[in-house]
């Protein structure tokens, strides 16, 4: 059983690295084999329109049909049992990267069909984790529940289950002394670190195993 996550932040050991590692760490107790994708490692672009993944009998029908640092990652994740996404919220969405990355993993696989079906092989459990610098309330607010339910629709679509887990109000800096951030509380933010982001990691870690349980 293998169980790949794809961290679509810059940052390898911060909020989203961290609950990433965590999901596997969860799944590897589960007995599965583990891999973690950086897509700030690799270079790629999003989808560039070519169809060459739609075209009647094309060799590349279903498969993107780019070849650059992401297509063996595709090749993995056409492989793997479970597949566990994670990205920082920036300006009420993903990263950019991981947008690009979602155009690439996700167009392929939709058939312009009526009803439209999905060309992935078989059904894998997946789910996206979420870190963000605003509560829980200003999320609600700003409608980022949209955001959630359209990616958990799109990979139920493609892959046939998805679940999403959220942490809110994440310490962004290392040291908020020497960054322009006086909207927040450093006290605050400490606290959230100490006490908040290890029941995330907690429910990362469950999340993992179950994942893991699924396919097990």
């Amino acid at each position: 059983m293998k169980v790949i996550a794809v961290n679509g932040s810059p940052r390898k050991s911060w909020n989203t690295a961290t609950l990433l590692k965590k999901a596997l760490k969860g799944a590897a107790s589960r007995g599965a084999e583990t891999e973690l994708v950086h897509l700030y490692d690799l270079k790629f672009r999003g989808c560039i329109s070519c169809f060459a993944c739609k075209t009647k009998g094309g060799k590349s029908y279903g498969r993107c049909a780019v070849k650059d640092d992401l297509r063996p990652i595709l090749q993995k994740i056409e492989a793997a049992d479970a597949l566990i996404l994670g990205s920082p919220i920036y300006f009420g969405t993903v990263s950019g990267e991981m947008h690009s990355f979602l155009e690439r993993l996700l167009f392929p696989y939709f058939t312009y069909t009526d009803p439209p079906q999905s060309l992935f092989p078989r059904k894998i459990p997946t789910a996206f984790i979420y870190t963000m610098n605003v509560t829980a309330e200003l999320a609600q607010e700003w409608g980022y529940q949209r955001l959630f339910d359209h990616h958990q629709r799109l990979l139920e679509m493609v892959f046939g289950s998805a679940e999403f887990l959220c942490g809110y109000d994440t310490y962004q800096f290392k040291d908020y002394t020497k960054v322009v951030a006086e909207c927040f509380d450093p006290e605050h933010k400490a606290q959230r670190r100490r006490e908040v982001f290890p029941q995330d990691g907690g429910r990362a870690l469950a999340l993992g195993a179950r994942l893991a349980l699924e396919q097990g």
